[in-house]
């Protein structure tokens, strides 16, 4: 969900942004889940079972957003005639 998204209810987007990143810059996001977790844990509501997967998802390689420099347009051997 996008920040611009965000219910009216909740004000402007921006002061929710600013609030959130000064809350998590500054340690109070971490805290409240340390907080949360123990007392979770201390009534007994949390499992600590892990599960490990040793999936692998690649993302092809013109899939990122970098660019890199070709030297130049790139002509198809196959249009190279419709050209002329």
């Amino acid at each position: 969900m996008a920040w611009r998204d965000l219910p009216e209810a909740f004000g402007p987007w921006q002061t929710v942004w600013t609030w959130h990143y000064r809350m998590a810059t500054d340690g109070t996001w971490d805290q409240v889940h340390a907080t949360l977790t123990a007392a979770a844990d201390a009534a007994g509501l949390v499992d600590w079972s892990l599960s490990a997967d040793s999936t692998i998802a690649r993302a092809h390689q013109h899939a990122t957003n970098t660019t890199r420099l070709t030297g130049g347009w790139i002509e198809l051997p196959e249009s190279a005639g419709r050209a002329a």
